[in-house]
């Protein structure tokens, strides 16, 4: 007889679900809130770019889309469980 091949329970896939947003949406509010804040420094007290306050936040919101589909992709071709395209993350 061959052997049985076990799935995961439900409670796995929702623990690795959640798992996966956490991590998903820790990275893309810290890329908006690195990325806001790199830009409204440059903007600010350097005066090396003229940019308003909606373009710093479109910058951070660039920045955060670009993050949450990187995520996305890494978790349709990478580990499943993460959105870094590392290895064993």
């Amino acid at each position: 007889m061959a052997d049985h091949i076990s799935l995961p329970d439900a409670q796995t896939v929702v623990k690795t679900t959640a798992a996966y947003a956490r991590d998903l949406a820790e990275r893309t509010l810290s890329t908006a809130v690195v990325a806001a804040g790199g830009v409204a420094l440059a903007a600010g007290p350097a005066d090396m770019f003229h940019a308003t306050f909606w373009q710093t936040m479109a910058a951070a919101g660039i920045a955060a889309a670009g993050s949450l589909l990187k995520g996305m992709l890494a978790r349709a071709f990478g580990t499943k469980n993460s959105a870094s395209l590392a290895k064993g993350v």
